[in-house]
Parts: C-alpha cells; sequence; structure tokens
C-alpha cells in the first residue's frame, strides 16, 4: 500500500472518530450519570452506573410516550418502505425499459421531488380535505411522497444493467408484461432494493420536520418529536435526556452498522450503465 493511501486511510479513520465516535461516546457516558454528574456534560466516567434507573424512567416518562413514538415510527417506517419498494421498482422498470415522451415527462415528475423543496402549507390543506391530516396514513403517504424520486432513481440505474433478453425470453414462453416483471426482474432487483429499505427505513425513522408539520397530537408522537418534546421536562435531568438520544440512536447504528456494505453495493451497481 502506498504511503498516501494510507495518509488518507488515516485521515478518513480520523474524520470519522471525530465526527460519528467521539459524539456516541459523549452521549453513552451521560445517559448513565445522576442528574448532578449530567447537569454539566462532560467525558468523565459516572461515580455510580445508572444505566438501568435512567432508561427504565425514561421509558416511563409520560405514561410510556416514548413506546408509543417507536409504535408510531415503526409503522409510519414500514408502511412507507412498503409502498416505495413496490411503486419504486414498478415506475423504474417502466421509465427503464419503455423510452418514451411520456415516460421521460413520468421520470422528470419523479425527479423534481429532488430538486423542489416541499410546500408545508398546500400540503397541510391537501391533507385536510381529504381527511388524512393528524393520521398515521397520511404521514405515511408524504414520506412516500418526498422519497419516491431517489427510489426510482436508484431502480431504474440498477435495471438498467438486467439484459433485455431475460424480458424477451419470458414473453416468447408466454409471459404476460406483469408476470415478466415479478417472476424475472423482481427477483434480481434484491442488491437495489435491500439498499432501498436500509437507506430509506433510516430517513423516514429519523424524520423530524415532517412528522412536526404533517402528524400534530400528543397520540401522534414519533421517536424524534420526543426529544423536542422532553427538553423542557428534562431541562433539569440532562442525564434522562441523553437516555432519550441513546435509545432513538441505536436502532438505526445498528441497520448501518449490518448492513452498510449492501448499501454501497446497491448505490454503485447501476453507476456503469443506466
Amino acid at each position: 500500500m502506498k504511503p498516501r493511501q494510507i495518509l488518507n486511510g488515516g485521515l478518513a479513520l480520523s474524520a470519522s472518530l471525530v465526527i460519528f465516535v467521539i459524539p456516541f461516546l459523549f452521549v453513552l457516558i451521560n445517559a448513565m450519570k445522576s442528574p448532578q454528574e449530567a447537569s454539566q456534560p462532560d467525558f468523565a466516567l459516572p461515580e455510580r452506573w445508572l444505566f438501568w434507573e435512567n432508561f427504565v424512567t425514561t421509558v416511563q416518562t409520560r405514561d410510556y410516550a416514548l413506546l408509543l413514538a417507536y409504535w408510531n415510527s415503526t409503522v409510519i417506517t414500514v408502511g412507507a418502505i412498503t409502498l416505495l419498494v413496490i411503486f419504486g421498482a414498478m415506475v423504474g422498470y417502466v421509465v427503464q425499459r419503455r423510452p418514451s415522451t411520456v415516460t421521460r415527462i413520468v421520470y422528470m415528475v419523479a425527479l423534481s421531488g429532488l430538486m423542489i423543496p416541499p410546500a408545508v402549507v398546500p400540503t397541510i390543506w391537501l391533507l385536510q380535505s381529504v381527511g388524512l391530516f393528524k393520521t398515521l396514513n397520511g404521514m405515511i403517504l408524504i414520506q412516500v411522497a418526498y422519497g419516491l424520486g431517489f427510489t426510482v432513481l436508484l431502480y431504474r440505474s440498477f435495471i438498467g444493467t438486467i439484459p433485455r433478453e431475460l424480458d424477451e425470453a419470458a414473453i416468447i414462453d408466454g409471459a404476460k408484461p406483469w408476470q415478466v416483471f415479478f417472476k424475472v426482474v423482481l427477483p434480481l432487483l434484491k442488491p437495489v432494493t435491500l439498499t432501498v429499505i436500509v437507506v430509506q427505513s433510516i430517513s423516514i425513522f429519523n424524520d423530524f420536520t415532517h412528522p412536526l408539520y404533517y402528524l400534530p397530537g400528543r397520540d401522534n408522537v414519533t421517536v424524534q418529536l420526543t426529544l423536542y418534546n422532553f427538553q423542557s421536562q428534562f431541562a433539569s435531568q440532562m442525564n434522562l435526556l441523553f437516555m432519550n438520544i441513546l435509545l432513538i440512536t441505536i436502532p438505526p447504528l445498528i441497520v448501518f452498522i449490518f448492513f452498510n456494505r449492501q448499501i454501497v453495493a446497491g448505490m454503485t451497481s447501476g453507476a456503469v450503465k443506466g
């Protein structure tokens, strides 16, 4: 390995340590302290480790609001990911396999979601008109709308690497268009599907602004909104606030650690062709 490569690798590891590891250790240490020790957060180890006590207190706060937030965030994430995978794969397949003026317009409309900023007030008005404001179903559709452009982009690029001969052979054997997609193409999309699931699930689970705008109400709280709602209550108990941060950080962190290679593979697989 060349000295320059070693230097670049060392710089990358150092930057990762400063940006990701050190803040996580800071939160972890202060989440296990007493209120008096955590009142001035630092890297000093606690005199007495209070992980379980702080954990139980945080979970029980506001009638187990954190558990309700986990349930709401999980429902929103699973519902949105399911629709994103289904519709993203379908749109990406049609746009890639059937180029025409119509499909180009559809593709540009889908990509416009990556460039045009969301209009909050008209969206709220639309949700109120159809009776989906302050509902989990409405929040699922919002997440699908905001994530569909990126999903279609990934699927279209990946489908471009799949030979058209597979589609033609299936059609010759008598397969209908929907059978070609679901039985021939869709099983080959596992790498990019896993990438979409991991990337979008982390994004949706950690979303703060959209639930704040479109999902108000105590019963509609999500995991990120618990931090916003608990700030005043935990102002004198920073250890509980840090514990709350820790509890909502661990699930996405575990997903990223175990699936980071699949994320890179799925996002680069269509980079050459498509």
